[in-house]
């Protein structure tokens, strides 16, 4: 998870090293350690893999800003708000590190309860399909794209509701996360998390903020204690917030993460729209930088070439045509009348015959 990329460039290590200072007083692991692979954690446990998604996608909008690209909105997904409100200014690095420490190590103490599960089905479906299977505790955890909707609920019933999936030809995958989030059980530990988080002061910002608990832009004010807890209790407006975001004009999408899991959602929801992801698993590396920026600028979005060309271009000669030299002679034949071949004279007979007047 952006191992490569920690070493090839220097924007990334850099806001890397700064989240690690950020998350100091809350965990107990090295972030740069864990991304190199020389800490062994258990990539399992929320506290580990949410503290350091976030310092990643952090550091991924760091990195898109060297090169010029600075969001006009921000948007994020669940957890991902956290790491949105820091990139978009709303939160401090200080305040975002405890955020998302602080909540995951209170939800770590549900490990087990709740089930995830990504289904190909509108909203509407999912619910009709949930009261069809009679999965009473089950509840839309988020709703992504007119296609593709996530359900929570106890690992039981979340098999029930997989194997009716596929019992009806419907794409359906169980999402390998075993903590409750987007449920009712959230219920017992909300106002725990925004005790944790007293002090936690959002700031005005510039960047508009999208959120996916209003389904909707936000003032940046209300990003208090008491939203990050109802953030992780309140179903994934993902599919309102993109359409809002699209009739206020917003077209491209960076998805500033180590692999694109929204793209998808994106498009389904506007064929219109250019999502272009940063990272792809297993290609963090500086080559699928570029290509991202590249991406992004064939889609409108002004890129600061200067990092990757400080010398100021110069105009080259090119290379002429690679002539093959070859000759096409008339092939011997009867003459014409003037001695010429009779398949010249025809030729010029037909040149001749053109009408007088202006060329172009």
């Amino acid at each position: 998870m952006g191992r490569r990329l920690l070493a090839e460039s220097p924007a990334f290590a850099a806001r890397i090293a700064e989240c690690e200072r950020a998350l100091e007083p809350w965990v107990p692991y090295s972030l740069t350690g864990v991304l190199q692979g020389t800490e062994d954690v258990d990539w399992t446990r929320v506290d580990v893999i949410q503290p350091v998604l976030w310092a990643v996608m952090v550091s991924l909008a760091e990195v898109w800003r060297s090169y010029g690209v600075r969001p006009a909105a921000v948007v994020g997904h669940s957890q991902g708000e956290i790491a949105a409100a820091v990139v978009a200014g709303a939160l401090s690095l200080a305040d975002g590190a405890r955020v998302v420490s602080r909540r995951a190590q209170t939800i770590q103490g549900l490990f087990g309860r709740c089930g995830l599960a990504s289904l190909a089905l509108s909203e509407a479906d999912t619910r009709a399909l949930m009261s069809e299977v009679e999965a009473g505790e089950v509840v839309v955890a988020a709703v992504n794209s007119p296609v593709a909707t996530v359900v929570s609920g106890p690992p039981p019933q979340i098999q029930e509701i997989l194997v009716a999936c596929a019992e009806r030809k419907v794409r359906a995958r169980s999402i390998e996360l075993n903590y409750a989030s987007h449920h009712p059980s959230i219920d017992a530990v909300t106002g725990q998390i925004a005790e944790d988080l007293a002090g936690v002061t959002p700031a005005a910002t510039d960047t508009a903020f999208y959120s996916t608990v209003a389904a909707g832009r936000v003032e940046t004010g209300t990003l208090t204690p008491d939203y990050w807890a109802m953030n992780l209790r309140q179903p994934v407006r993902f599919l309102d917030t993109v359409e809002a975001l699209i009739r206020d004009g917003y077209t491209t999408f960076i998805e500033a993460s180590p692999h694109p899991v929204l793209a998808n959602a994106i498009h389904e929801t506007d064929e219109t729209a250019r999502p272009v992801p940063t990272l792809r698993r297993d290609q963090d590396t500086l080559d699928q930088l570029h290509l991202a920026l590249a991406q992004a600028h064939t889609s409108g979005v002004p890129v600061d070439w200067t990092p990757l060309y400080p010398a100021a271009p110069g105009l080259v000669d090119l290379p002429t045509y690679a002539f093959q030299t070859e000759r096409f002679w008339p092939a011997a034949g009867a003459a014409g009348a003037n001695g010429w071949p009779a398949g010249v004279m025809r030729c010029c007979r037909s040149w001749w015959s053109w009408p007088t007047g202006r060329w172009c």
